[in-house]
């Protein structure tokens, strides 16, 4: 199946949190779009990787994506090296994607830096002839490149390059970040407070995204970053 947008995530949820407005604008456009988790996310402290594999398919639902996968690197410990890159551009040429976007370039978990840094690379690397890589159905796989690469923001020392506009699609994000009803505010949970599960968080979340909307004269927005330089056809192109 060839997408047109593969969201990259080094934990499920990850994409819901930073881009779950925009995966969602582009379903509603009829746009393919395809969500790759990095790890089953069982070094969390709430909830398992069981339960959190069940959250992440409701999620999907919700948002319509085409297809999610995990990868099942290890939770923490992951890294930048031969495997793993091996293991992503196998996906990005499985799905050959235009648009493949990534966690933030740096945040206060490692994990998501570390995926930032592996989905750009696999990103270049499965457009190199040389390197074979073999589909589950053992064929050879044709070397593939995305145009482009974004991350999404996560950290709020980040400031975006662009932001999308997600109005019509706030309510979609909540369901599908909802759905991870393990991970965040739940006053009935028994389970240990983390840094996602208060509930100023997702209000910090909100406020976040009414700021970034409020920046393109729009309601809700979300922030991404790139690593090269964004072209237009027109000055009428930009907000």
């Amino acid at each position: 199946m060839k997408l047109d947008i593969l969201v990259v995530a080094a934990h499920p949820d990850d994409a819901e949190l930073g881009c779950g407005g925009t995966i969602a604008k582009h379903t509603a456009l009829g746009d393919k779009v395809g969500i790759i988790d990095l790890t089953r996310g069982e070094l969390g402290t709430r909830g398992t990787p069981e339960i959190r594999e069940e959250e992440a398919a409701a999620s999907a639902r919700i948002l319509g994506v085409a297809v999610r996968e995990n990868l099942e690197l290890p939770d923490g410990f992951f890294q930048n090296d031969t495997e793993s890159q091996l293991a992503l551009i196998r996906a990005i040429r499985k799905y050959q994607p235009r648009i493949l976007i990534a966690n933030a370039v740096y945040d206060r978990h490692i994990d998501h830096g570390k995926g930032a840094s592996l989905a750009h690379d696999a990103s270049f690397l499965s457009g190199l002839v040389k390197i074979e890589t073999h589909g589950e159905d053992r064929k050879k796989q044709a070397p593939w490149r995305p145009d482009a690469v974004y991350h999404y923001v996560q950290s709020q020392f980040i400031t975006p390059d662009f932001i999308v506009d997600i109005s019509g699609h706030w309510d979609t994000k909540m369901k599908a970040i909802s759905a991870f009803g393990s991970q965040f505010f739940n006053p009935d949970s028994k389970e240990p407070e983390t840094y996602i599960s208060k509930p100023g968080f997702l209000r910090m979340l909100e406020a976040r995204a009414v700021e970034y909307g409020h920046a393109i004269g729009a309601a809700y927005g979300e922030g991404f970053t790139t690593r090269r330089f964004i072209g237009v056809e027109s000055l009428f192109d930009l907000k």
